[in-house]
């Protein structure tokens, strides 16, 4: 005898199929998407109304002949109504963005960062996000989530910030201090995400993808710091404690450079963006490193693609060309095909676009614990 909770669960999966199938191929009609879900034409019928009152999908107005030429409405995921924002608490700038459910930036805005200390990063953060908020409610969006994402090792169950030696912060209990800022600054109470910068790109490229998203991927982030955020069967990889990625401190060459974080021969000692700033950085040297580096991503993950973003390879095309050519190099050796080696999508944005679908992915995969679930059992956990 089925529960009202299994009840649910079934209707959220079932949901979940028919938006992930419309976002993959969209125009289907609702005989199409019986037909390539499984699920009854009834189901599909009652699921696609719900779907059209909440705003998520919409109809194209203009019936068209299915495949047994029958007239059908086709359906599209709806732009015009929910809208997704996302931040990224980068080590020198503060940046926003709000998105469609698409993926389509809808506004996006940075400013330096005015203080360091996670307090004045929340304050100044809050106020950012009122005034898109407000700048929403203009044009009639509905705001349905706040994803913000960090240079650092995120536990993405409690919301601590473990790591981030580039901002100087350790153990720092930072979601429900976001979560008290944006409400202070009269944000609408909906879900509040935390997630590390490379692992929230990662996932931006990925779910953003033009029908099916690339799996596995892996998005580099190169800034001040360096990080790796995989996605791996359907979700975000990042390990017991959210450390998983932590690429820029690898060790690349034993008693090398001194590093941030107290250790020797990191690789963010060898190609973050300060140490590239400085008079007479060998770049030519920089990018073999970093070549190396990807190289042992690409044999540790076998990933299909491998994307770079962050500071570094933008300002330095040539640097992301050179160590690309470094991976295609060792790929040849060994007589085995790269993986498809690209830049961001987003560019500098691919932090914060990645932040704003962090809810969004979890709400597209019902059997994966959100966000919340995931918290609530760390607290219980921690107070047991």
């Amino acid at each position: 005898m089925k529960t009202i909770g299994d009840q649910q669960l079934l209707k959220r999966l079932n949901r979940s199929v028919l938006l992930r199938l419309l976002r993959a191929q969209p125009g289907l009609s609702r005989a199409r998407l019986a037909s390539e879900s499984g699920l009854t034409k009834s189901t599909v019928s009652l699921l696609v109304r719900e779907l059209l009152d909440e705003g998520w999908l919409s109809e194209s107005g203009t019936a068209v002949a299915d495949g047994l030429g029958r007239p059908s409405t086709p359906l599209r995921i709806n732009v015009g109504v929910r809208a997704l924002m996302g931040v990224e608490i980068a080590v020198e700038t503060l940046r926003l963005v709000c998105v469609s459910l698409q993926g389509e930036v809808l506004h996006a805005q940075a400013e330096p960062l005015d203080d360091g200390t996670p307090a004045r990063v929340c304050a100044q953060l809050a106020r950012m996000a009122a005034a898109a908020h407000a700048q929403l409610d203009q044009r009639g969006l509905r705001l349905s989530s706040i994803g913000v994402c960090v240079p650092g090792a995120v536990d993405d169950c409690t919301g601590v910030v473990r790591f981030a030696p580039n901002l100087g912060w350790r153990n720092v209990n930072l979601l429900p201090a976001l979560e008290k800022a944006l409400a202070a600054a009269g944000l609408p109470g909906v879900t509040v995400q935390l997630q590390n910068d490379a692992d929230a790109a990662a996932l931006g490229e990925y779910e953003f993808a033009a029908g099916e998203g690339e799996d596995p991927l892996i998005f580099v982030n190169s800034d001040v710091g360096v990080g790796a955020g995989v996605v791996l069967n359907d979700r975000l990889f990042t390990g017991a404690q959210g450390m998983a990625g932590e690429i820029g401190h690898t060790i690349l060459q034993l008693d090398g450079p001194q590093c941030s974080c107290g250790r020797r021969g990191c690789a963010e000692a060898f190609f973050g963006s300060r140490v590239l700033a400085r008079e007479g950085a060998d770049m030519a040297r920089a990018a073999a490193f970093f070549g190396v580096l990807l190289q042992n991503l690409w044999v540790t993950f076998n990933p299909r693609a491998i994307v770079l973003g962050g500071k570094v390879c933008a300002e330095h095309p040539e640097f992301a060309q050179a160590a690309f050519e470094g991976v295609k190099g060792h790929a040849e050796r060994a007589g085995m095909p790269a993986p498809e080696l690209r830049t961001a999508r987003y560019e500098a944005l691919a932090p914060a676009v990645g932040a704003a679908a962090l809810a969004l992915h979890d709400y597209l995969r019902p059997l994966q614990p959100d966000a919340k679930a995931r918290r609530a059992r760390a607290l219980a956990r921690a107070g047991a």
